[in-house]
């Protein structure tokens, strides 16, 4: 299973257990933000704690949870940010756009 889904009161806890997040499975993660965001919640978060890698489709993935969140006045939360895929975002001027902490302990509720 590449990515577990948790839902925690009104927030989804998206836990991703790949170290690429890639071509292979963003279309994935893709679907489970389109499946979860027709139901009720506040926030998507989503752990990318084990995630070493992040192409462009991964990124993608990505912004359609946040723009999925948007569309529903909610907010995406990324926390566990490896140095590469952190490097990936700050490069492409996407931690800007997302919602960053370091820690699921650093998420304000």
């Amino acid at each position: 299973m590449n990515f577990i889904v948790e839902n925690k009161e009104s927030k989804v806890m998206i836990r991703c257990h790949v170290e690429k997040l890639d071509m292979l499975n963003a279309p994935e993660l893709k679907s489970h933000f389109l499946h979860q965001s027709k139901q009720l919640f506040s926030h998507f978060i989503v752990d990318l704690s084990r995630v070493k890698y992040c192409d462009s489709s991964g990124l993608s993935a990505l912004l359609v949870g946040n723009r999925l969140a948007k569309e529903k006045k909610s907010k995406m939360v990324l926390f566990g940010l490896q140095p590469s895929v952190e490097k990936i975002i700050s490069i492409s001027q996407l931690d800007t756009v997302f919602n960053i902490v370091s820690t699921e302990n650093d998420i304000i509720n």
